[in-house]
């Protein structure tokens, strides 16, 4: 197949999303696709008559993949190294050649990769991608919104509000939470801009560092609990895995620097609990309406009890990924799992 491996964009999570979809891009040009990375902002300035040639070029695009950093990426500095300068989103011959390949991989994280905007534009556009349809990104995408579609269904989450940069409701009392509570972007990812706090202080700061990233934010209860995720995949959900930060809590240079943490699968928890986590999953991944495959992000607390926190439509995916990790005990390999979400993607839509 001609695969187009999107990644990059203007999110926070540009350098995982580059690092991520690299690993995508590598199994499957070993798997024997044609498959090109391709930063979905900074394009490819080439000759449109040659366009067709770009799948077989020898380096595949992967000279853009990178190792990820403990900080997020200058974003205005990326912007301002684009060539064109365009205020579009999409950079050159990206659409052309998403429109030549037989499907794109999305393998962006966060903003317009994760919030169905993309998704949405494709469907338009007819071009075939993967992972999950544009609805389910954007309501899984917004966690206040996903946190009210988990109460109305059932799945236990954390009580929490949004509150927006230009309201003036923001103290404690009048939200009707009381310290501890977590601060985090409305629709953020990779934990940038999560700041956990214990006093009034503290929760001013949190407020003013995480209305840098957007203008809405998700304030909630904080719950002290061991962390888990539990990927899904046709329907299925799979094994819990636990991760266990040497330090702090499973923040961005926790997630990607390597050693920073423990990552345990399947989860040394008692067969029940690991069967209501895959149920919460799957109910989740249904409440959201979401297709393809995605993974939700656990806490258990000391009385075993388990809160939903979220559901990421587009998790990692390097080799290392939890994801593929909780796959491969399934006895499903990462290449193998990259070309079992081309195929559940293009039965979802395309058949």
């Amino acid at each position: 197949m001609k695969i187009i491996v999107l990644a990059g964009g203007l999110s926070t999570e540009r350098d995982v999303s580059l690092s991520s979809a690299a690993g995508i891009c590598r199994t499957l040009i070993e798997k024997g696709h044609d498959a090109f990375l391709l930063d979905v902002f900074m394009g490819l300035p080439y000759d449109s008559d040659k366009l067709e040639e770009v799948f077989t070029l020898p380096g595949h695009g992967l000279e853009i993949a990178k190792n990820i950093a403990t900080e997020e990426p200058d974003l205005a500095a990326i912007k301002a190294s684009r060539p064109d300068q365009s205020d579009c989103f999409l950079g050159p011959n990206v659409i052309e050649l998403c429109r030549m390949a037989d499907i794109t991989f999305i393998g962006l994280h966060g903003g317009e990769g994760e919030n169905g905007k993309l998704q949405a534009t494709f469907d338009l556009l007819g071009i075939k991608y993967t992972g999950p349809n544009s609805l389910g990104c954007a309501a899984a995408m917004h966690k206040g919104i996903a946190k009210q579609i988990f109460l109305e269904s059932g799945i236990p989450t954390p009580n929490g509000v949004c509150i927006h940069k230009n309201k003036n409701k923001k103290d404690l009392a009048s939200l009707g939470l009381s310290l501890p509570v977590v601060v985090k972007p409305c629709s953020g990812g990779s934990s940038i801009g999560v700041y956990i706090v214990n006093t009034e202080e503290e929760y001013n700061e949190a407020l003013e560092k995480s209305f840098r990233y957007e203008d809405e934010l998700v304030i909630e209860e904080y719950v002290k609990g061991r962390e888990f995720a539990c990927g899904i995949i046709d329907d299925k959900a799979l094994p819990p895995i636990e991760i266990i930060p040497k330090t702090g809590f499973f923040d961005y240079a926790n997630k990607y620097q390597a050693g920073a943490t423990e990552e345990v699968c399947p989860a040394n928890i008692s067969e029940e609990i690991s069967a209501k986590m895959q149920d919460y999953t799957v109910r989740a991944f249904h409440a959201l309406k979401l297709d393809v495959y995605s993974r939700a992000d656990f806490l258990l607390d000391a009385d075993n009890n388990l809160y939903c926190l979220e559901m990421n439509t587009l998790p990692g995916m390097t080799a290392a990924s939890l994801l593929p990790k909780e796959a491969a005990v399934t006895g499903i390999e990462y290449g193998d799992l990259c070309e079992l979400i081309i195929k559940k993607s293009l039965e979802a839509r395309y058949n």
